[in-house]
């Protein structure tokens, strides 16, 4: 599925993006891959952890999985489908224990909680839950605060207004955060291109950049925009796919 504005378009199904995408090589030009149904119809978890499965074979950086996830079996399902850890959303605002539960179960580190934001015509922003279907009542940084209090290991934080539309991040968002984060923070929704990621990591209170645009659209765009960002000066992981294909060779690597 391709998003914009959180609507939802398809792009392709499971067969599509496994003859054009190679998640084994794709594993060079990131750090984590994050994986969600966004489903608004009944979801079918079976049928969603099967194609995680298949399309995460070869794999070898951690991977975060969610979408729907309100029971503990939902969350094995994931975890045993090749996921490392659970992303939440509407749960979080159910307050009825479920998040600890998912955490004394998995470990807090094995919990992501992704929220997502509009902004309101009159300032500030909303917060909305149900793939973005139902806006919560109250203040959106009393809620990014309740979450940070919970059993969470990372926050997701995703701009309805700039998902899908290259235009870059809203770093607006990161106000809502509180003065002395104590969690780590992925920041997404906007990214166009390497510029987009280097001005989301340039903010302190940033701990991840993450986008589907540049996965989606711009072909190698992923391993460019990796490039760049290394040649600019940040310290990110380098891999030397030749070197390891001479050492391995091509089809071990592929797999690794």
């Amino acid at each position: 599925m391709l998003s914009r504005n959180f609507r939802l378009q398809k792009v392709g199904d499971l067969h599509w993006l496994q003859t054009n995408y190679n998640f084994s090589h794709i594993s060079f030009s990131i750090d984590e891959l994050i994986v969600l149904d966004v489903t608004r119809d009944e979801k079918k978890p079976d049928e969603f952890c099967a194609a995680l499965k298949k399309l995460t074979e070869g794999c070898f950086v951690p991977i975060a999985a969610g979408g729907g996830v309100r029971t503990i079996e939902a969350a094995h399902k994931l975890l045993r489908s090749g996921a490392d850890k659970v992303v939440v959303n509407s749960t979080l605002y159910d307050n009825n224990g479920f998040i600890d539960h998912l955490a004394s179960e998995f470990g807090q580190q094995c919990v992501v909680a992704a929220m997502d934001f509009k902004a309101r015509p009159d300032g500030g922003y909303q917060v909305w839950s149900e793939c973005g279907s139902q806006c919560l009542e109250g203040k959106a940084a009393k809620w990014v605060e309740q979450v940070t209090q919970d059993n969470v290991g990372e926050l997701y934080l995703n701009s309805i207004d700039q998902d899908g539309t290259g235009q870059g991040y809203d770093l607006q968002l990161l106000d809502l955060l509180p003065a002395n984060m104590p969690k780590p923070v992925i920041l997404a929704g906007g990214v166009g291109n390497a510029t987009h990621l280097a001005a989301g990591l340039a903010d302190p209170r940033v701990d991840a950049a993450a986008t589907a645009h540049l996965f989606n659209f711009i072909g190698d765009g992923l391993k460019q925009a990796r490039q760049s960002l290394i040649s600019g000066g940040l310290n990110l992981p380098l891999w030397d796919i030749q070197l390891l294909e001479r050492q391995f060779g091509a089809e071990k690597v592929c797999e690794a």
